[in-house]
């Protein structure tokens, strides 16, 4: 007995749910699980934990603060790259901040807790942070010397061209003083919280500044990577923090050089990416060769 169309068609629909259900449901993950296994990958499988003195205090893969309860760095270590993944390296919210180049407006409300920075001002921010920490010139383009975005709202008779009739520093409020007195001629404001300058017709203006045309504090130092769990810093981002890592630990530069050497890994296959230093690693190596005073 010939079945119907419709019926045929429904049950060749099933078994194909079946048959991939087995394969890619069970046989795949479990042939994925069964290599995972192997020698030689097995340590990766299981996370690459770190362990000493049987202790497991990270993984060589995800990233960690080295920060105190307070959250602030904490001198001895090095430290590691901004993390958006929750509070902070969080594997279960692995993500970034989703701001980009055109994210240098602050939006300040009348409640400082429902105010959002924008990525310029949290680079400004942390560079500052950084440039004080290990006493480097903390200086960036389009910064203000109190580290937000130098960003003006641009009134302009004409609204995109003619006189300039009024300009507003939009990432400060009162009681700070604005990073530039004038602006072609017109004093500059501070900003009003809650007010959409954009809206009411301004130009985003940022402003340069004489801040040195490479930064002192590189850009990892200074943006969470997309993943926010990345456990590497760039070699030249660990090598400002040698001379704090040094002192606080009574040591010769020359030594942490050395051992910062020693956990920076090169290029994947020779030439993709970018070397980077493995912080967790390093910081556990300074641990044993030079502990702390």
């Amino acid at each position: 007995m010939r079945l119907p169309t419709w019926l045929a068609q429904h049950l060749a629909a099933l078994r194909a749910l079946l048959v991939f259900t087995a394969l890619l449901g069970l046989a795949y993950p479990l042939a994925l699980v069964a290599a995972g296994h192997l020698p030689g990958l097995d340590a990766k499988a299981d996370g690459s934990f770190v362990a000493v003195d049987g202790r497991t205090v990270g993984s060589a893969l995800i990233g960690q603060s080295f920060t105190d309860a307070d959250g602030n760095p904490v001198p001895r270590y090095f430290q590691s790259r901004p993390s958006a993944a929750g509070d902070g390296y969080d594997p279960t919210s692995t993500a970034a901040s989703n701001l980009g180049p055109e994210s240098v407006v602050d939006t300040l409300a009348t409640d400082p807790a429902e105010s959002t920075e924008s990525l310029l001002t949290q680079v400004c921010a942390r560079s500052l942070t950084v440039g004080r920490l290990d006493g480097v010139d903390g200086r960036r383009p389009y910064c203000t010397t109190d580290g937000v975005g130098a960003v003006l709202a641009v009134f302009r008779a004409d609204g995109l061209t003619g006189q300039v009739t009024r300009v507003v520093s939009v990432n400060q409020a009162a009681p700070a003083t604005p990073f530039v007195a004038t602006y072609q001629g017109v004093p500059v404001e501070l900003a009003q919280p809650g007010t959409d300058y954009v809206a009411e017709g301004a130009v985003v203006t940022p402003v340069r500044g004489d801040a040195p045309a490479e930064p002192a504090v590189p850009a990892d130092a200074v943006t969470a990577s997309g993943s926010g769990l990345d456990p590497h810093i760039s070699p030249a981002y660990a090598e400002i923090q040698v001379a704090r890592v040094a002192r606080e630990r009574g040591a010769d530069p020359a030594a942490v050089r050395r051992l910062v050497a020693e956990h920076t890994n090169g290029r994947a296959l020779g030439f993709l990416g970018a070397p980077g230093v493995n912080v967790l690693e390093l910081n556990l190596a300074l641990d044993q060769r030079f502990a702390a005073r």
